[in-house]
């Protein structure tokens, strides 16, 4: 092995053998239990980030672990069309390219250049999914937009709309000004930004005043321009001030529309004025007001969201209505949403109807792909009746059939699922799987599979012109039918029926709504078991938390603090990593500040750590179900780890490799330390495969660690130098022999979580372990072995341990020099502890470099020492000749003195009421710890200044 390790020197080269000598592919014996798990589809334009590694890291675990237990496993991996995104690079690409857009090209030609690029740039993420060592079975790729799984797309829409689950209405949905389409609540990003709330006065009609004399009514809005949508202002029914006007009417201003007062709980009494102005076709709480009392919805914007020539007037059905006229005032038409604000608010105030203006804090909805304020749009859209398929999905997971990890996220769950809307799949794109339905000249609709299809079942004349619907359907949807369409649905192909339902699930709990509720409801009214019952998409859903950044922020670019996984692995200088913080695109100041931050944080840029230690740090800090902050130190600990790891392995090699080991049968002794640890890898090895059978992952990692880094590396690796340099022959073989079969099991163990470095080493180790294999990854994953758990053997080293501690604490404590042989005194408690002592003398000789070790007698007298206990047992030092006492208490004193001198400066600084003031909370704490600190060292010194007078 080489000196160092050098994970880039070995993981790309290892990772092309595995995916070569198709190690990822499921074995494909049946009488296996199998295990499957379908990647959440990564978005085609996407790059990998720290959410993908830390969930991909996850599921390797996960498929690697179940594979070395002779599964049958699929990873079933591919990456999904994403819709808007895609067709906005595309759109950016040509527009930079060609100064063309994509109207220029037309429809077909614009999908052809989508594909081309698809071809040529489209397989970033998967190019980054290999460099994390994810083992997924490359030759099952599959595409949202693929031939098979578009075909399952028309599938589902045809049999929904057949079943009476997917019609066409005029509802509310997010509209994307720019974009011109909708766009899912996912897609919405809420920004809290400083604005106005507008007071107006709305006349009351016929005379009518309020109870206190006023012939109108003051009404609240942050968005003025809406007012002209009217169709009601709302009161609280128990509402004193209002509750006898409810049925009477208001003029609205500029339009002189004729509009009710209704009673409605969505008018508080306690906020603002109480009255509610509500615009049912302009914001979704005013829809829901609005279908409540019947009222019409009036459209007053464009798709640009620009005021319109003429009003939309439609009843709560969507229809057209008459009851209002379309008429809107000419000095609005035309005008931009916001210009259109300003021109209504300056027209109510020449009118006297400006009541008041106040700043307020506003949550306002942008676009997350278009950067514009999201409007509420009246459009005719596709929907899903969810209401049906929801009712099935929910009961799945009250039975149990589907068991969230951790268990609070199904209250998430059932609070959607309990409360869902009808869900909007159409999107005014050109990019996405366009919807399978035709319209005649009359506006008739047909639903088929083709337009084929739709003539021959509607028996209609080749001389009948059809139109196919220009809109496409929503990305979740194709999604949503990912864990069967992966395996060939419609079709009953072998795979659907080995591996559906898949194992687990592996998500964020930001997309429960948008995509595993749907996928289960989806699921569920299509697979079906040989007795007609609705099987579920997986068994487990594991819910991890988000990846945020050391102080807990949310990785954004407008932040700047958003870290690259590959960057951790490969290591990065810090000019390119100032440049991909900050970007051409962002505002010069930001970028300048964002590069500042940058410098400051990273001087030196990122160092490489190797894929396995990310994917260590990632399962050491994955806490069931919460966010984790992002820790470059840990990482930077756990490169150590897999430094420590490999350092061990040459070690054991060294001491190995063409040696005696015992595997000719001949006489093998096992010293305590040979029985010790092979105790302790059992319990290890229980412990680390309970965490991952529970989706504790840190539990798992944190185990492993603290066997590698403290038991094997720190304590049995250093025990066994005594015996390799002192014991017998047989007493040699045995270490030896332990040794390796130790190493060889942990690299098993480490597997799924390491698989570059247990990989390397493993190939030098299995051989004299004498285990055969190609490869580490298809070896047997270790089980418990409890005839090996030495419950003696454990308690007898631990004793051993606790001593060698002792002596070398006192080294330290009473600055005597590591290499000076003692002689120490012993007063046992019992005749086992005398047995430990006497059966171990080598071992404590040797690592607590004793010259002698003298067992007193229950009476006898000691020289003076310094004592520590062992139990009830004592472990005497005398101190005789060891130290110059007035050197060792001036020595103490100087410390003690520095020490008290710390302490009354921190005391000071915290007692300051002006520093517990301004300083911000965690600065304050911080020096407390301090303070603390510096106390508890003070305490420790004069124990150690008394001990020292005393002799």
């Amino acid at each position: 092995m080489e000196k160092t390790f050098n994970p880039n020197a070995i993981e790309q080269a290892l990772y092309q053998q595995w995916e070569s000598k198709g190690y990822f592919k499921a074995h494909g014996d049946t009488s296996k239990d199998p295990y499957s798990i379908m990647i959440p589809p990564p978005n085609v334009t996407g790059s990998l980030h720290m959410g993908h590694a830390f969930q991909d890291s996850i599921m390797d675990t996960l498929i690697r672990y179940q594979r070395m237990q002779g599964k049958n496993t699929l990873w079933q991996v591919g990456t999904d069309h994403a819709g808007i995104a895609t067709q906005m690079v595309v759109e950016r690409k040509i527009a930079a390219e060609e100064g063309k857009s994509r109207h220029d090209y037309g429809r077909d030609a614009f999908i052809d250049k989508i594909w081309e690029w698809k071809k040529e740039s489209g397989g970033t993420i998967t190019r980054q999914l290999r460099r994390m060592g994810a083992s997924v079975d490359w030759e099952r790729e599959r595409f949202t937009m693929d031939e098979g799984l578009s075909n399952a797309v028309k599938e589902v829409f045809v049999q929904l709309y057949e079943d009476d689950l997917i019609y066409r209405g005029k509802r509310l949905v997010n509209w994307d000004p720019k974009l011109h389409t909708a766009i899912s609540d996912l897609e919405v990003e809420n920004r809290e930004m400083k604005g106005h709330m507008w007071h107006f006065r709305y006349p009351l009609a016929d005379g009518v005043k309020t109870a206190d004399g006023k012939d109108y009514l003051v009404v609240a809005t942050t968005r003025p321009e809406t007012m002209l949508g009217d169709t009601a202002v709302a009161v609280n029914p128990e509402d004193p001030r209002y509750k006898d006007l409810i049925g009477k009417e208001i003029l609205l201003p500029l339009v002189n529309r004729l509009i009710p007062i209704v009673g409605d709980e969505h008018a508080d009494m306690e906020k603002g004025t109480g009255c509610v102005k509500i615009t049912p076709a302009h914001d979704f709480n005013d829809a829901e007001v609005g279908k409540r009392h019947a009222l019409p919805l009036i459209n007053v914007l464009t798709l640009n969201a620009e005021i319109r020539a003429e009003a939309e007037v439609f009843n709560t059905k969507g229809e057209p209505s008459t009851v209002y006229n379309s008429e809107l005032p000419a000095q609005f038409q035309g005008l931009d949403r916001y210009e259109a604000r300003d021109a209504i608010v300056s027209t109510l105030d020449s009118l006297g109807l400006l009541d008041g203006v106040k700043d307020h804090e506003l949550t306002v909805p942008y676009g997350d792909r278009g950067g514009v304020v999201i409007e509420p749009m009246l459009t005719d859209q596709w929907y899903v009746r969810a209401g049906p398929l929801a009712a099935v999905a929910t009961k799945a997971v009250e039975d149990g059939e589907i068991q969230f990890v951790p268990k609070q996220y199904e209250n998430m769950y059932f609070s959607w699922m309990r409360d869902i809307q009808d869900w909007c799949i159409s999107r005014q794109l050109w990019w996405g799987h366009r919807i399978p339905a035709w319209y005649d000249a009359e506006g008739k609709v047909y639903v088929g599979r083709d337009e084929a299809e739709v003539r021959a079942a509607h028996q209609l004349a080749d001389d009948v012109v059809l139109r196919q619907d220009e809109d496409v359907l929503d990305t979740w949807f194709s999604s949503a039918l990912w864990t069967f369409s992966t395996l060939g649905w419609p079709e009953k192909t072998p795979e659907l029926a080995t591996f559906h339902p898949s194992s687990v699930l592996v998500t964020g709990f930001d997309i429960i709504f948008f995509w595993v509720a749907r996928m289960i409801m989806m699921t569920m009214h299509f697979i079906k078991d040989e007795n007609g019952k609705p099987q579920v998409p997986f068994k487990t859903v594991y819910v991890h938390g988000l990846v945020r950044d050391e102080q807990g922020q949310k990785m954004s670019k407008s932040k700047g603090n958003v870290l690259d996984p590959l960057d951790m692995i490969d290591g990065i200088g810090l000019e390119d990593l100032v440049q991909k913080r900050t970007g051409n695109m962002m505002q010069p100041q930001l970028a300048e500040k964002i590069g500042k931050r940058t410098r400051k944080e990273f001087a030196d840029g990122i160092e490489p750590h190797g894929t396995d230690a990310l994917r260590f740090t990632f399962m050491a800090m994955a806490t069931t179900g919460r966010d984790l902050n992002w820790d470059m130190s840990r990482l930077e600990g756990y490169r150590n780890f897999c430094n420590k790891l490999w350092n061990a392995s040459r070690y054991v090699l060294m001491n190995t490799e063409q040696q005696d080991c015992g595997q000719d049968g001949s006489e093998l002794l096992y010293s305590l330390a040979d029985r010790w640890i092979q105790a302790q890898l059992q319990v290890t090895i229980k412990d680390v495969r309970a965490a991952l059978d529970g989706y504790r992952f840190d539990r798992a990692a944190n185990a492993l660690y603290e066997f590698i880094w403290n038991q094997f590396c720190d304590w049995y690796l250093e025990l066994t130098k005594p015996v390799l340099w002192n014991g017998s022959e047989a007493e040699q073989r045995g270490t030896r022999q332990t040794l390796i079969q130790v190493l060889e099991t942990l690299l098993r163990l480490a597997h799924p979580i390491m698989p570059f470095i247990t990989e390397e080493i493993w190939q030098r180790v299995a051989p004299l372990a004498g285990r055969g294999g190609d490869t580490i990854m298809l070896a047997a994953y270790p089980e418990v072995d409890e005839a090996r758990i030495d419950e003696v053997a454990m308690a007898d080293l631990e004793w051993v341990k606790r001593f060698i501690v002792s002596i070398r604490n006192l080294r330290a404590e009473m600055n005597i020099s590591p290499g000076k042989a003692l002689t120490v005194l012993l007063r046992a408690a019992d005749d086992t502890d005398v047995r430990r002592a006497t059966d171990n003398l080598a071992f404590l000789k040797s690592m607590a470099k004793l010259e002698s070790l003298i067992l007193l007698a229950a009476g006898e007298e000691a020289p003076v020492s310094i004592k520590q206990l062992i139990g009830d047992t004592e472990l005497l030092l005398p101190m005789a000749g060891l130290i110059d006492k007035d050197a060792e208490l001036a020595r103490l004193q100087k410390e003690l003195d520095k020490v008290a001198g710390e302490i009354k400066r921190l005391a000071g600084k915290l007692g300051n009421p002006g520093f517990a003031a301004k300083a911000p909370a965690e600065v304050v704490a911080k020096e407390q710890e301090k303070l603390d600190d510096y106390r508890a060292t003070e305490a420790k010194l004069q124990q150690q200044q008394a001990q020292i007078a005393s002799l």
